[in-house]
């Protein structure tokens, strides 16, 4: 009997045991689901609170471009600072020709003449540059060939550099390069650039828009296999001009030494 006794007391506990198991995890459970719950709450609040910011910084952005027109328009430093601020919250005043900020600013127009302009540059002296032309090249060429006229906007080189960026839709005719030094190629020639080419234009910028043979073998430690396979390809395209009397060849890259001249 008192054996029995003590078995139901054990089965009682046990089961008391693991009723109370169960229960601590479904509390568990349920606070688990009311944290989630409350997150998901908090979440939905933040974004609604956000994207009312950004409506009302984006209302607020085109108050400013309303009263700010004119000098968006002819100072390139304002026009700068004010594509900042639009990409600050997404905004891109040029991607549209019929959208608000064109309709309203007109430089969608503007940017789109200048990469017209930008190629017809690049395509009346690609026989002299092979198509490749320094940016800095490109605008005083295009200062010169616009005028200083009221009507004639002043352009900077962010002005061309965005231009320049938009004429990506053209394909790989049309590729912004940048140098190490800070200045920019623009390539307007099928084609894309190889890594090996870039580097000679790297080191040409580096040396008054020349580079000799043991350059590019102390510098990039390239063999002369490959020396002459890299710069008879672009020799081929026009892209360097070979200096063959020289002790030793030296290879000149015209849309960087001329813009140094310049």
């Amino acid at each position: 009997q008192t054996c029995l006794i003590h078995f139901i007391k054990r089965f009682c506990v046990g089961k008391m045991r693991r009723k109370a198991g169960l229960g601590a995890i479904q509390k568990k459970k349920l606070n688990a689901e009311k944290f989630k719950d409350k997150a998901n709450e908090l979440a939905e609040s933040q974004l609604a609170d956000l994207s009312s910011q950004l409506e009302t910084f984006q209302l607020n952005l085109e108050t400013f471009a309303r009263e700010h027109k004119d000098e968006i328009k002819k100072d390139p430093q304002f026009r700068k600072h004010f594509q900042e601020m639009c990409a600050s919250i997404g905004v891109d005043p040029l991607a549209s020709g019929k959208g608000f900020w064109s309709n309203m600013l007109e430089i969608g127009d503007f940017y789109y003449e200048l990469a017209v302009q930008i190629v017809e540059v690049c395509m009346a002296h690609s026989e002299k540059t092979g198509g490749l032309m320094e940016l800095g090249d490109i605008k005083q060429k295009l200062i010169k060939s616009r005028g200083r006229s009221a009507k004639n906007q002043e352009i900077s080189t962010e002005d061309l550099l965005i231009s320049a960026k938009k004429l990506r839709v053209l394909g790989n005719g049309f590729t912004v390069i940048a140098l190490g030094s800070g200045r920019y190629l623009v390539q307007s020639v099928p084609g894309e650039l190889s890594n090996d080419q870039i580097a000679v234009l790297e080191e040409a910028e580096l040396n008054n828009g020349c580079v000799a043979t043991s350059t590019l073998t102390s510098k990039l430690r390239w063999d002369s296999n490959r020396i002459d396979i890299v710069m008879n390809k672009m020799v081929g395209e026009g892209l360097v001009w070979v200096d063959a009397k020289a002790p030793e060849k030296i290879y000149w890259v015209p849309s960087i030494f001329t813009a140094k001249l310049g």
